[in-house]
């Protein structure tokens, strides 16, 4: 039984906890909803890879209690974020809003996938455009028939 504890302890102690900390929880269930959706859209920016809601950074603190006093100050989603981004640029957010200047960044993939359909359209075309090779001549015919009759 005791192993049993143990183990269970080890496997529940690997689980990652959340960055969120009791103090900064908002009261309102509805307003912490929206906090955590608007912090699971925003970069840290010390961790990069990573949400404000999940690191642990100081400066991630900073941003989710941030977010949420804008939001307790009355802020719509799309203010709040707009607020960070004014402040941290567009780096800031994990998914880059589609603007002309990230036209460049969403559009990438697809001018890839063109790039190379056409040119594997263009190799196969010019590859079946080549000529096949002279004909035998009589004498290389005749020496092939003996090579393979042997």
């Amino acid at each position: 039984m005791i192993r049993v504890l143990l183990a269970l302890f080890l496997i529940l102690a690997a689980v990652p906890a959340l960055a969120v900390d009791p103090d900064e929880v908002l009261a309102d269930p509805a307003l912490e909803a929206r906090a955590r959706a608007i912090s699971a859209q925003l970069r840290c920016m010390v961790c990069q890879n990573q949400s404000i809601d999940d690191s642990n950074a100081e400066l991630a603190k900073d941003l989710r209690v941030l977010v949420r006093e804008r939001l307790s100050a009355g802020d719509s989603d799309e203010a709040v974020i707009s607020y960070v981004v004014s402040r941290y640029g567009e780096f800031v957010l994990l998914k880059p809003r589609f603007e002309m200047k990230t036209l460049i960044l969403w559009g990438m993939p697809v001018m890839l996938l063109v790039i190379g359909t056409v040119t594997l359209i263009v190799a196969a075309r010019r590859r079946g455009a080549r000529p096949a090779g002279a004909p035998l001549s009589d004498e290389e015919k005749e020496k092939l028939d003996r090579v393979l009759r042997s």
